[in-house]
């Protein structure tokens, strides 16, 4: 009997609150009675007289103290609404008070009500919480007129801002299981952002000299953001199972999202185009800089890899044109060491360059920082990723890049990727490479320059040499060391000396000095070393 009649004195004072503000001006309101108000009501609900307060909060006659102090109930609301079970009737009574509350409250103090609830939020509960108050989120905001752009970016940023802590699910499992709810809280704010998606393009429908640019700023933010997360991270590949991937259809609507507001081609040709304030603080500029860059990466594989809105793209551009374009992206993805990121720059990487025909790329690009860069950042890819398969993807893709080149690119390239790849497998690969361009200038009829005469003496001059002389490791260069003699005893054999089409005949008596007497010296010396390292072991096994 004392449990319930502390429920009933709880409704009763509430009531006796709402019959005192009854008789008062809006503008008698004091602080004492928001304060009891908030009391009351909150017993009620914890006292699980939800459906009470429910006939109270619709009242016609309570409309303008709970357009007032409404607001308050909103914490204890929510924790309510996690307290019972989907089945509860109480639950029901509380989502309903939620419902009228959105309705009925002042909308900005509703609005940060809201937002408290949301940033206080953290873990599991993080994605519940966004999707209890998307709703009453978006009612609020549509009613503000004077701070709607305003608020929908702080109200983005907020949501943005809980769920990225959050692991992104990856494996099919994983995805299906979405313990957290992250993949259907994501389609849920896609969902909210749609009315001002609306209002931009009805703006824009309007006057082709479309000012109101702030809504649509907050909106392209929001698509940046979601881009970097949960996109970037993301396994996007259709998965065999699951009929609608929630990544692949949050990535869609990104998309489209992004082609309404008129935003998504100048970002896949604007390659530095700056989405946010300029920052005074170095260090927040350069973290903007990379947060942006990993988005706009993110954007080119979903359109070239996964072509999303591949359909509102205007098809007037060479392969080339876009391998360039995608040269910054590739570069940024090759830069990162996780599967998930790596991956997509491999993909697509070699997506650009299978629209290319072989020995079309021209040797100028070559002069293009990013051109030299990606290589080199393939090589390490290459020689030091752990995942194997991403290792073999990578040497594929490097070959394919060489292909692409005409004659003089790939000289160019292997010169630089034998001064620069300080990895003996990776050398010897492209010392075969250096053979077969060799072999295609000597038994085709058309006269190539730069596999034969001087050009080739000059590129022999980096191949067919030891790089510490005779102290060279053999065992830990063995790669570079056979491809070397490999390509020279191939040179002997298929060029005779009375032709001597690739000038090796004249220069015999430097690569003796520089490479086969040095070679020799190390051979004698790594066979004294273990000779003397076999007998060290006999004799010890003696004593």
């Amino acid at each position: 009997m004392p449990e319930q009649s502390q429920t009933i004195m709880a409704v009763d004072e509430l009531q006796a609150i709402i019959q005192r503000c009854q008789i008062l001006e809006e503008a008698d309101f004091k602080g004492e009675d928001f304060s009891l108000f908030q009391v009351a009501g909150q017993k009620c609900l914890e006292d699980g007289y939800a459906a009470q307060l429910l006939e109270v909060i619709q009242n016609e006659k309570n409309k303008v103290i709970i357009k007032n102090m409404g607001w308050n109930l909103i914490s204890p609301l929510v924790r309510c609404i996690f307290m019972y079970k989907q089945e509860d009737d109480k639950r029901e009574h509380c989502l309903k008070i939620l419902d009228q509350l959105a309705q009925l409250c002042n909308p900005k103090e509703l609005f940060l009500g809201l937002l408290e609830q949301i940033e206080q939020a953290s873990g599991e509960q993080a994605c519940q919480t966004v999707m209890l108050l998307l709703q009453p989120l978006q009612t609020v905001l549509l009613k503000l007129q004077n701070k709607k752009a305003y608020s929908l970016g702080l109200s983005l940023a907020m949501i943005m801002n809980q769920l990225t802590p959050l692991p992104v699910p990856y494996t099919k499992q994983q995805i299906q299981e979405d313990k957290l709810g992250l993949c259907q809280c994501c389609n849920a704010v896609v969902d909210f952002t749609k009315p001002f998606v609306n209002e931009v393009i009805k703006n824009m429908e309007k006057s082709s000299e479309y000012n109101d640019m702030e809504l649509k700023e907050e909106l392209l933010k929001f698509c940046m953001k979601c881009l970097k997360y949960p996109l970037l991270t993301a396994q996007l590949e259709q998965l065999e199972g699951i009929e609608e991937h929630p990544f692949r259809h949050f990535a869609t609507e990104i998309i489209d999202i992004l082609w309404d507001i008129k935003e998504l081609i100048p970002l896949v040709f604007l390659r530095h185009k700056s989405i946010s304030p300029h920052w005074k603080n170095q260090e927040f500029a350069d973290i903007e800089r990379k947060n942006s860059a990993d988005s706009l990466a993110c954007l080119s594989y979903l359109m070239f890899v996964q072509h999303f809105g591949i359909d509102c793209f205007p098809m007037v551009f060479s392969p080339s044109y876009l391998l360039q374009c995608n040269m910054t992206h590739i570069e940024v993805l090759l830069k990162r060491t996780e599967e998930s990121m790596l991956s997509k720059g491999l993909d697509l990487f070699e997506s650009c360059l299978l629209r290319m025909e072989d020995n079309s790329l021209l040797h100028q690009y070559l002069e293009l920082r990013d051109f030299i860069n990606v290589p080199q950042d393939l090589v390490k890819v290459m020689t030091l990723c752990p995942i194997e398969h991403l290792r073999k993807k990578s040497l594929h893709i490097l070959q394919l890049f060489i292909d692409k080149f005409d004659t003089e690119g790939k000289y160019t390239l292997f010169r630089c990727l034998l001064k620069t790849s300080n990895h003996a497998g990776v050398e010897g690969y492209i010392i075969k490479n250096i053979k077969d361009q060799i072999h295609l200038s000597l038994t085709r009829a058309c006269d190539n320059i730069w596999f034969t005469g001087h050009h080739l003496i000059s590129l022999l001059d980096l191949v067919l040499l030891l790089p510490e002389g005779a102290e060279t490791d053999l065992l830990q260069n063995s790669d570079r060391i056979m491809a070397s003699l490999n390509l020279l005893r191939y040179l002997v054999i298929k060029d005779c000396e009375s032709d001597n089409q690739t000038g090796v005949w004249t220069t015999l008596a430097k690569i003796e000095q520089n490479f086969l007497k040095p070679l020799h010296v190390g051979l004698n010396m790594s066979k004294a070393h273990y000779e003397a390292e076999i007998k060290n072991k006999k004799e010890n096994r003696r004593g």
